[in-house]
């Protein structure tokens, strides 16, 4: 009883280079990071008026780095642009683009005109290589002449632009991100833009606030909260809006409750709950009632996560057969089996890519660090996205399925970190205080 309440605690409390995974067929199809890239220019827009100045160059490095990290275009270097830089359709010379050195397939450009208090974009994405055809992107954008504006039209500028030449996939600039912090005495949930920018605290309990899960519409967080119930304080689950900032009624159950999911019509929960005895995995309706059991097992069972795409499946986390392994089963808890490893080790934080191909995990194998791997769920292969740079946990997929963010101790601290979803380009999101167990919104 001690081994698994240990256990308990640990997957509530806890919480230098990256290598590039090998770049397997399988793995790039599933990730969608295995298309050629598309050369895309990005010169500065032209600012039309003295206050719109300091906001060009706000939106431009936002709307540059957006394009640089989306993992499917190649940005071409400004050294190699043309002298005449077009702020107008009129004024673009697709040859001057199309041919070397710039070599570009698109140019982005644009204008910004402000006032003491307006600022208005407007946008354009062409294709220098088919002088005929229409523009590809034409937007016109209205703020208000702040920074935080000129940041936000550009992450939408820029998920326009990844959209348009993805297929359709949305781009993720304007999503964000949930995580726990320290920063103000105690453990919050906080949120972030996904590129790091506007942190700010949304949890103001007073207490322990961990495991933080946006719902499938973006309107809600659950998390696990550390409250008053009956006397004494005890993990259960709390619900955020994130419409009014308020905290919405959620039951309070016996023992110790925690993890919470939400299932991918964001109608029921599953949580880990040990209500009546061993903790087991539940499910609820997404108010708390109707709630029932789904596993039955002489162990620790937790940290379920829900099939994206059907709902009709549910991993998590189990010691049952003597460590924290991963299992599987049909989400009215029947069929359940043991996700077999090739290797023994402790295997903890499932997180479903969006099109549930993909599996990542953190893995803690008998030789090595607790690290990232990711494996394709019809075939169990598996690729090692992060090596030896320290404690790497807590995956979670970003909504176009190319990116990753996770906490890591690499700095000495711990904190939230971004990748592409084969493990390249780390950029380090937070610094301030301890950070862990981040969730990326779904819009």
């Amino acid at each position: 009883m001690l081994k698994r309440l240990g256990f308990v605690l640990l997957v509530i409390l806890a919480a230098g280079a990256v290598h590039p995974a090998f770049a397997q067929d399988w793995f790039k199809t599933g990730t969608g990071l295995g298309v050629e890239k598309a050369r895309v220019a990005a010169p500065e827009f032209a600012a039309r008026t003295a206050p719109a100045q300091p906001l060009e160059k706000v939106f431009h490095e936002v709307l540059w780095n957006d394009l640089d990290y989306c993992g499917i275009l190649e940005l071409v270097s400004p050294s190699f642009y043309p002298t005449q830089i077009p702020s107008a359709p009129p004024e673009l010379k697709g040859a001057d683009w199309s041919q070397a050195p710039a070599s570009a397939y698109m140019v982005a450009f644009g204008n910004l005109s402000a006032t003491a208090n307006d600022l208005i974009i407007e946008g354009y994405l062409y294709d220098v290589r088919s002088p005929s055809a229409p523009a590809a992107l034409e937007k016109r954008y209205r703020g208000a002449a702040t920074e935080k504006d000129a940041r936000r039209l550009a992450h939408e500028f820029a998920d326009a632009i990844v959209s348009r030449l993805s297929g359709g996939v949305p781009g993720i600039s304007s999503t964000q991100i949930a995580f726990v912090s320290t920063r103000s005495g105690n453990k919050e949930i906080w949120a972030m833009d996904y590129d790091g920018g506007n942190q700010h605290q949304i949890s103001h309990l007073r207490s322990i606030s961990l495991t933080p899960r946006w719902s499938p519409d973006a309107s809600r967080i659950a998390f696990t909260c550390y409250v008053p119930y009956r006397g004494l304080t005890s993990a259960q689950i709390c619900l955020l809006s994130m419409e009014t900032g308020g905290m919405i009624a959620f039951p309070r159950f016996h023992g110790t409750n925690s993890s919470p999911a939400w299932s991918p019509d964001g109608t029921k929960l599953a949580f880990m709950s040990s209500a009546f005895g061993d903790p087991e995995i539940f499910v609820s309706d997404a108010n708390g009632g109707h709630m029932h059991r789904l596993t039955y097992s002489a162990g620790v069972d937790t940290s379920p996560m829900w099939n994206p795409r059907t709902g009709q499946q549910i991993v998590f986390v189990s010691d049952r057969s003597g460590e924290p392994l991963l299992y599987s089963m049909n989400a009215d808890g029947s069929n359940t089996e043991r996700i077999d490893m090739p290797d023994m080790g402790y295997v903890v934080d499932p997180a479903w890519s969006p099109n549930a191909q993909l599996l990542a995990f953190c893995w803690r194998r008998p030789s090595g660090n607790f690290d990232l791997y990711v494996m394709d769920i019809a075939s169990r292969q598996l690729v090692e996205l992060t090596k030896d740079a320290a404690r790497n946990e807590r995956p979670s997929w970003a909504p176009d399925g190319r990116h990753i963010v996770f906490e890591s101790t690499r700095t000495g601290t711990r904190q939230i970190w971004s990748m592409l979803a084969d493990g390249s380009q780390p950029r380090q999101l937070t610094t301030d205080g301890q950070n862990e167990s981040p969730n990326w919104s779904s819009r």
